[in-house]
């Protein structure tokens, strides 16, 4: 990577807990896995047939998040993966009822990860915030489970409602519940779209869940009315390159619409998505970028700036983070 990019402090907004486990804590966990036993379920093939096959390789994170010290170890171990990646400040998601096969409630879960966060916070100097995920596939009691999880722990690490899943193969509407009680009680909102389904998903999040922020929306570059809602209102794109190409969405980096994006004034900031699954770390991401559409410093400070801009905190928490990277930016 060029020494124009490396130093500069990052922000990561778009990270499934369960999908970022290192071979380290799958090994801590259970001994009984081997790298090679891990880099053939937990990692994904880079060239994955779809988002469906994709997710395929997701249980074999969260099966081994079941107790509180599990999961207090994959909280500890993803931090030392974002030091390692120069990550300023995180936002973590994960989908609670995920993890209840030996008897947690789902309190808690949300309780155990926010103590983790806490603790690794204080021990590190990584600024993060928890995103509870619903899930496509649930039922709109789950989804309106998970919303009221987030209003519960209103004044820890958890600030922000998520729907991930399979956006093709199911409904957006049963979820719409939630996340009317998400804006009802005041919550940040974060929403799947534009990934492995068109514009028209994009378009029906916003218009059905009013989120503030766009997880992967890529595919909004094909319709040029969306990119101008997009731009007009600030609606940040979570965008995760290297994730969709793995998915098929794009079918090289170099044909992926991110620097269209970029070029047409979308807020967006690049992000890993899942760590395991994907192979990746944002260093890698940058890299790739860079040797894709010639990125450099400019564009990745924007895309961080950006990125800050929509992060879920306080105006004063935000203005300390950007001091940091104002100062990494003039060095």
């Amino acid at each position: 990577m060029s020494a124009g990019i490396e130093p500069l402090p990052r922000i990561e907004l778009h990270l499934h807990l369960d999908c970022s486990l290192s071979y380290k804590v799958v090994a801590r966990i259970n001994p009984a896995i081997s790298e090679a036993q891990y880099r053939n379920t937990f990692v994904a093939p880079r060239k994955c047939s779809s988002l469906v096959e994709f997710l395929t390789h997701s249980p074999h994170g969260f099966r081994l998040m079941q107790s509180k010290a599990q999961l207090r170890l994959v909280v500890e171990d993803l931090f030392e993966q974002l030091a390692a990646d120069g990550v300023i400040y995180a936002e973590i998601r994960f989908a609670p009822l995920l993890h209840l096969e030996q008897g947690l409630k789902p309190e808690e879960v949300v309780e155990a990860v926010d103590e983790a966060v806490k603790d690794c916070i204080l021990r590190t100097g990584i600024e993060a915030r928890l995103i509870l995920c619903t899930l496509r596939h649930y039922t709109t009691a789950q989804s309106l489970e998970t919303a009221e999880l987030v209003s519960n722990f209103r004044g820890s690490r958890v600030v922000a409602l998520d729907i991930a899943g399979d956006e093709a193969g199911y409904l957006l509407a049963p979820h719409k519940p939630a996340f009317d009680y998400a804006h009802e009680h005041g919550l940040y909102i974060t929403a799947h779209a534009g990934e492995a389904a068109g514009p028209s998903s994009v378009w029906e999040t916003l218009r059905d869940l009013c989120p503030m922020r766009i997880g992967h929306g890529i595919r909004s570059a094909e319709d040029p009315e969306l990119l101008a809602v997009l731009r007009d209102k600030g609606i940040h794109l979570e965008v995760c390159p290297s994730s969709n190409v793995q998915t098929s969405v794009c079918g090289a980096l170099r044909d992926h619409p991110v620097d269209q994006l970029y070029k047409a004034g979308v807020s967006l900031g690049i992000n890993t998505d899942t760590r395991t699954i994907t192979d990746t770390t944002l260093e890698r991401e940058y890299r790739e970028l860079s040797r894709a559409f010639g990125w450099g410093r400019e564009q990745f400070l924007r895309c961080n700036q950006e990125a800050l801009r929509a992060a879920f905190l306080p105006e004063g928490s935000k203005r300390e983070l950007q001091r940091k990277i104002t100062a990494a930016s003039q060095s």
